[in-house]
């Protein structure tokens, strides 16, 4: 897969990890990003993982990882399902990515990084016909009082339907909902990853989960394929080359 970005610069590349020395590559932007120290950040499941390095010049600017797999009913493999009970899932049809761990170092430009990272998904997702693409999307910081107004936005227009969104499984959740005073700036407290996919039509659960370990509050975040705007799917389509 090669992915280009298709203006002038920053000039971008995206390409799959190669081997564990890439591996630790993204495992140590990851503890940059998260935690804000050296360092390497790792689980099981990056053994199971594929990795996606965006680079520029040969430096590693982003990363994130994916998980495919065959239907909903293998959803517990997944690090989500750890999170939130995935059952209403559990009979969806068609092959699921699981994007997770994404980041982006400093000194990037969020917005061109996010646009490569997504037209390289597109690319994956119609080479495997995949039907949804799901993860847990975090905001920085676990006292969810801080993140009054966003979770409030997200409860009332972004909350997923009936029958698909998942149910409580963590001990530490919190409801979405509250007033929207200012949607507009409720919108714009969201992470620039999960206004991209609820620009994508995506949407979310109705409860947030409080991570204190990654210092993080994170929805369940889905985005059904069939439902992409035709317009965002063709732009994405065509950063892939």
């Amino acid at each position: 897969m090669n992915v280009a970005y298709d203006t002038q610069p920053p000039a971008l590349t995206v390409r799959a990890a190669a081997g564990p020395v890439d591996l630790l590559a993204c495992q140590t932007l990851r503890h940059r990003c998260f935690f804000g120290t050296g360092g390497c950040d790792s689980d099981a499941h990056d053994a199971v993982c594929d990795h996606l390095m965006i680079e520029q010049d040969g430096v590693l600017r982003a990363t994130l990882r994916t998980l495919m797999v065959e239907n909903g009913r293998d959803l517990d493999r997944t690090l989500t399902a750890q999170s939130y009970d995935l059952s209403p899932l559990r009979d969806y049809p068609a092959p699921v990515l699981e994007i997770g761990r994404f980041c982006i170092g400093p000194g990037a430009l969020d917005a061109h990084v996010m646009r490569l990272a997504l037209g390289a998904l597109a690319g994956l997702v119609d080479r495997a016909g995949i039907g949804l693409m799901i993860g847990c999307t975090s905001l920085a910081g676990s006292d969810p009082a801080r993140h009054a107004a966003a979770l409030a936005v997200l409860g009332r227009h972004h909350v997923g339907p009936d029958g698909m969104r998942p149910l409580r499984a963590a001990t530490t959740t919190v409801p979405l909902g509250g007033q929207v005073a200012d949607r507009r700036r409720a919108v714009a407290s969201l992470p620039p990853l999960l206004r991209s996919y609820l620009g994508l039509g995506g949407w979310v659960s109705d409860h947030a989960v409080i991570d204190v370990a990654m210092d993080t509050v994170h929805v369940f975040t889905c985005v059904e394929v069939d439902r992409i705007p035709a317009a965002r799917a063709s732009a994405l389509r065509r950063l892939v080359v």
